[in-house]
C-alpha cells in the first residue's frame, strides 16, 4: 500500500493491524503508525514478512521504482483535453484502463495516482477517482505555477544581486533580465512604503533575507544606493500617492486658456478699478498673487479695497483643470518643494495679480469711518491692475512712515480689537520658516507673525472673508461656511497670553466645522465666516468665489447638496495636505538640528508625562520629550535649558537631556 508523506508518495507493507491503526514498514526502512483513511492506494500484492526486514525494504524500493517508471507512459494533459468536456468523476479503474488498456495491475493504478499527484493542474482527485478541472481553472493554476517559479527565481537571483550591491560589487547576474531587475526594485520599494500592505511583502522579505539585508534601515540604504530614492526623499508623497505633475489634459487646457485670454472680454460687465493704486503684500518667494489691497481717502471716510483675483472666470466647473484641482484640494507648500493646485501657467501667470497686468477680480469695497469702524460694504466683479508688488519685509520697513501702510495697520488693529471684544481667541506664536537651498541645506528662521506686514494682511483678509460670508448669507446662497464653538477653556484674556499660554490654548480650541449655512465662528469672534481670499491655492476658496460669481449671474450656483458633497470630497485630500506639510516641515527642521547635537537650547515645560515631561524648544517651536532626571522636579511653564542629544530626521527622532 501507499500513503502521502511530506508531498511524496511512499510505498509500504503492513506489518500489523490494530484497531484501525496500521503499523507499516516503508521503502525508507522506517516504521510508522497510520490510520487506514490515510492510505492513497492499496493493492493485492503481498509480502512474506518472514523474509526479513532488509529484504522487504529492497522489494519495496523495487516496486516503487517500477511504478515511477510507468509514469512516463501517462500524459495527463492529453487525458484532460479528451475528458474535460465531460465534467464528471472518473473512477481509478476506468482512468487506469485509459492509460494502460492491456490488463492493468496494481502497479499501473499506482502509476496513475502518482502521475496525477505530480501534475495537479488538470484534475482534482482523491484516492479512487478523478474530476477534470475547467479550462479557466487550468489556466489559473498554470498562471499560479508560473508566478511561483518567477518568485523563486527573483528570490534567488535578486537576493544574490542585492548582496553584491550592498557590498559595492553590484552587477546583476547575467541570468537576471532588465525587466526582472526592475520588478525587484519595485517590489522592494513597495515593501518600504507600504510594509505588510504591500502585495509582494513576503517576496520582498524573502529577497532581503537571502541578501542578508535588514528590512528597515538596510532596505532604506539599499533603495538610496540603487537610486530609487533621494537621501531626503519625501516618502509621504509616495505613500499618499500625491500627484506632483499635472495631467496632459489639464496642461493643455491651461495652455488654451493662456493663449485665448482677451482683455476686452475680461472687462465686460465689470467695474473698472484700474485707477486704484493696488498693492500685493506677500512673502519674498511668492509667485502666485491672489489678493491685493487698496485704500482711498473719501469725504469724511476711508474706502478699503480687498481685491481677489477671479479664478472662477478662467477655471470652469467640471473641466479637466477643475477636476484635478478638486483631487488636489490645495497647493502644498514645503521647505524643499511646492506642489500647486493649478498649473503654473495659471497659478503664477494668468490667475496671478502681477504688477501692471489687467486681471478680473472680485473686489470687496469697505466704507470705514474716521475711527475705522465698518459703515458699509459692497462686493463687485471688477477689473484691476496692481501697481506695487511688496513683500512683508518691504512693508515692515515703512510701517511707521508710508501713509497707506499706516492706515492699513490702523484698520487691522481696530478690526482685531472688535473681534477680541466679541470673544475671539487670539493665538500668537512665532512661525518657524524652514528653507532648503540647492545644496539641500536647511536654513531656519523665526518669523514674528505680529509684524506690521503680516498682521495687517492677516486681519484684513479675515475681514474680507467675514464680509463675503455676510454677503452670501444675505443672498441666501449656500457656501462652504466655517464655524467654531467656544474653546473648552480660556487661559488668558484678549492678546495678553504668554508663549506657554498661547501654545496650550491652541490645544483647547474646538474643531472648526464646515457647513453650507452660516454659523458663528467663536475662535474668530465673528457671526459668520468663509474662506475665499486664496482661490489660486485652495479649492474651498474657489468654490466660495464661484458662489459669489453666481450672485452676479456669472456662474451657475452650487446647490446645498453639491456644497455638502464637495466638503466630503475635500476631506481626504485636505488631510493629506496637512500631513505632508507638517511632516516635511518637521523633517527639514530635524535635519537642521542633526548638525546641532550637543548644543544647548531654551525650552518651556508643557506638562508632566508618565516617564518624563513634554517640552517646547522655543527657538524652533518643536515639541519633544524630556526624560525624568533624578533630583530634578519641574512644573508646567518652567523655563529650562536642555542639550540636544540625538536627532534622526528619517526616523522622526529627537531626544534631549536637561542641562
Amino acid at each position: 500500500m501507499e500513503f502521502i508523506d511530506r508531498q511524496k508518495i511512499m510505498c509500504a507493507v503492513v506489518l500489523e493491524v490494530k484497531q484501525q491503526r496500521l503499523r507499516l514498514l516503508t521503502e525508507n526502512n522506517r516504521e510508522v503508525n497510520l490510520a487506514a483513511n490515510r492510505l492513497s492506494h492499496r493493492c493485492d500484492m503481498r509480502l512474506d514478512v518472514a523474509m526479513g526486514r532488509d529484504k522487504m525494504v529492497d522489494v519495496l524500493k523495487e516496486v516503487a521504482n517500477k511504478r515511477k517508471a510507468l509514469i512516463s507512459q501517462i500524459d495527463v494533459k492529453d487525458l484532460w483535453e479528451v475528458l474535460n468536456t465531460e465534467q464528471e468523476w472518473i473512477d481509478l479503474g476506468t482512468m487506469t484502463e485509459f492509460c494502460f488498456p492491456d490488463k492493468p495491475s496494481g502497479d499501473h493504478e499506482s502509476a496513475v495516482i502518482r502521475a496525477f499527484f505530480n501534475d495537479r493542474f488538470y484534475f482534482k482527485f482523491n484516492p479512487d477517482r478523478f474530476f477534470p478541472n475547467s479550462i479557466e481553472q487550468v489556466e489559473r493554476l498554470l498562471t499560479q505555477q508560473k508566478e511561483a517559479a518567477r518568485k523563486e527565481r527573483l528570490t534567488e537571483l535578486g537576493g544574490d544581486w542585492l548582496k553584491k550591491v550592498s557590498q559595492n560589487s553590484g552587477a546583476p547576474p547575467p541570468e537576471l533580465t532588465p525587466a526582472e531587475k526592475s520588478d525587484i526594485v519595485q517590489i522592494l520599494k513597495a515593501c518600504y512604503l507600504f510594509e505588510k500592505n504591500s502585495s509582494d511583502y513576503a517576496l520582498a522579505k524573502g529577497i532581503l533575507a537571502r541578501a542578508g539585508i535588514d528590512a528597515e534601515d538596510g532596505l532604506w540604504q539599499l533603495l538610496v544606493k540603487l537610486g530609487v530614492f533621494d537621501p531626503d526623499e519625501n516618502i509621504d508623497l509616495h505613500r499618499l500617492e500625491i500627484a506632483v505633475d499635472f495631467s496632459d489634459k489639464a496642461l493643455q487646457g491651461a495652455a488654451e486658456l493662456v493663449n485665448s485670454c482677451d482683455a476686452a472680454r475680461v472687462a465686460g460687465g465689470r467695474r473698472d478699478l484700474t485707477a486704484l493704486p493696488l498693492m500685493t503684500i506677500d512673502g519674498q518667494a511668492t509667485l502666485d498673487y491672489d489678493d491685493a489691497l487698496s485704500i482711498e481717502l473719501g469725504d469724511g471716510y476711508y474706502r478699503l479695497g480687498i481685491h481677489i483675483v477671479d479664478v472662477g472666470h478662467f477655471v470652469r466647473k467640471g473641466d479637466p483643470i477643475d477636476q484635478e484641482a478638486l483631487v488636489r484640494g490645495s497647493s502644498i507648500y514645503m521647505p524643499d518643494q511646492k506642489i500647486p493646485m493649478l498649473p503654473a501657467s495659471l497659478a503664477e501667470g494668468l490667475c496671478s495679480l502681477k504688477a501692471g497686468v489687467l486681471r478680473p477680480a472680485i473686489s470687496t469695497m469697505v466704507k470705514l469711518s474716521p475711527a475705522f469702524e465698518v459703515i458699509d460694504y459692497e462686493i463687485v466683479p471688477s477689473l484691476v491692475k496692481v501697481k506695487h508688488q511688496l513683500t512683508y519685509y518691504d512693508v515692515n520697513l515703512v510701517a511707521g512712515e508710508h501713509r497707506d501702510v499706516v492706515l492699513l495697520q490702523d484698520i487691522a488693529k481696530k478690526f482685531r480689537q472688535k473681534r477680541l471684544d466679541a470673544g475671539a481667541v487670539q493665538i500668537s506664536v512665532p512661525e518657524i520658516n524652514v528653507w532648503v537651498n540647492e545644496a539641500r541645506e536647511a536654513t531656519v528662521t523665526k518669523i514674528n507673525r505680529e509684524s506690521p506686514g503680516r498682521m495687517l494682511v492677516s486681519e484684513i483678509m479675515i475681514m474680507a472673508n467675514w464680509l463675503m460670508a455676510k454677503f452670501l448669507s444675505a443672498h441666501g446662497m449656500p457656501a462652504i461656511f466655517r464655524s467654531q464653538t467656544d474653546p473648552r477653556e480660556r487661559l488668558y484674556k484678549g492678546d495678553e497670553g504668554t508663549l506657554f499660554q498661547n501654545w496650550m490654548q491652541r490645544r483647547l480650541l474646538s474643531r472648526f466645522v464646515l457647513n453650507n449655512k452660516a454659523e458663528r465662528h467663536a475662535g474668530l469672534g465673528l457671526d459668520c465666516y468663509v474662506t475665499a481670499t486664496s482661490p489660486i491655492r485652495k479649492y474651498f476658496d474657489l468654490v466660495t468665489q464661484r458662489q459669489l460669481r453666481a450672485v452676479f449671474g456669472l456662474d451657475a450656483p452650487y446647490k446645498p447638496e453639491e456644497v455638502d458633497r464637495t466638503i466630503q470630497l475635500l476631506e481626504l485630500p485636505m488631510s493629506h495636505v496637512f500631513k505632508i506639510q507638517y511632516g516635511r516641515h518637521r523633517y527639514w527642521l530635524l535635519k537642521y538640528l542633526e548638525k546641532r547635537i550637543g548644543q544647548k537650547e531654551e525650552a518651556i515645560v508643557l506638562n508632566k508625562k508618565r516617564n518624563g515631561y513634554q517640552i517646547l524648544l522655543t527657538e524652533y517651536m518643536i515639541e519633544c520629550d524630556l526624560p525624568l532626571s533624578s533630583g530634578v522636579v519641574l512644573k508646567a511653564e518652567d523655563l529650562i535649558q536642555i542639550t540636544i542629544q540625538r536627532v534622526n530626521a528619517r526616523k522622526d527622532a529627537l531626544s534631549v537631556y536637561i542641562g
